[in-house]
């Protein structure tokens, strides 16, 4: 069990505290959750189609996968 002395607790009641008390530092978190949402969700949907499923056969993703490798 964890005791309040343990090195573990206090870290973990250090990262809370600190948290807690954050003014500005809530709106800047809520400003990077939503930068990395638009670069992983919003880029990949409209800049990154899946290549390999569109130029692919039905189950021959790995052939065109070595393929490619090895012609570049």
């Amino acid at each position: 069990m964890m005791g309040k002395n343990s090195w573990l607790y206090r870290a973990f009641a250090f990262y809370r505290d600190g948290f807690r008390q954050m003014t500005l530092g809530r709106t800047l978190w809520a400003i990077i959750l939503i930068k990395l949402f638009v670069i992983f969700v919003i880029l990949k949907i409209f800049f990154f189609p899946n290549y390999i499923s569109t130029h692919a056969d039905e189950g021959k993703e790995s052939e065109f996968v070595a393929t490619e490798v090895l012609k570049r």
